[in-house]
């Protein structure tokens, strides 16, 4: 028997990520046009976390589950640490300070539908049943999606990108191995 669980993740941004209207994204595609970014609604708050920090959880969850099937057989949130819920402008800024150039951005003052101010994950079950916790920052995860974009930019191998990146990341899991033996 293998467990079944549910797992949610915060707002993922990584490189790579060429969804429609999603801050990222759409900041990216901006700053490859050299046009602005607009900023809908830039005080709304986001637990913002890299691709890869939701996928080690889900791979820790999925070793629990094969190991522990009824144990763990719950729900799950993965997501950053509070300090890193930040408003939308503060990603928007240091995007846009970390790219350089000539990145810039204009709020959108028009009316726009109504999103929810405030968000955030309660990611404490993983962290104390689990053994799971947030590897990289807010920061991190901007520039390693800006270090993608430039790779993609100067149309240079994006596996070697990603692959890099991963293990970067690996190797801040301070030897953690998932071992479904």
């Amino acid at each position: 028997h293998v467990g079944l669980a549910s797992a949610r993740a915060g707002n993922v941004i990584g490189g790579g990520d060429w969804a429609q209207d999603r801050l990222i994204p759409d900041c990216i595609r901006s700053i490859l046009r050299e046009e602005k970014i607009i900023i809908r609604n830039p005080d709304a708050i986001r637990p913002w976390q890299h691709v890869l920090e939701p996928l080690s959880g889900y791979l820790l969850l999925a070793q629990k589950l094969y190991s522990n099937d009824s144990q763990y057989a719950e729900g799950w949130n993965f997501g950053p640490d509070d300090t890193d819920a930040k408003p939308v402008e503060w990603i928007v800024q240091r995007l846009c300070a970390k790219w350089g150039e000539s990145a810039s951005y204009k709020l959108d003052d028009r009316e726009h539908p109504h999103e929810a101010h405030y968000l955030k994950l309660d990611c404490s079950k993983a962290k104390t049943e689990l053994d799971w916790y947030p590897r990289w920052d807010i920061e991190k995860a901007i520039d390693s999606i800006i270090e993608w974009t430039h790779a993609y930019k100067k149309n240079e191998d994006l596996r070697i990108t990603c692959l890099k990146q991963i293990e970067e990341y690996s190797a801040n899991m301070k030897g953690e191995i998932y071992d479904c033996s």
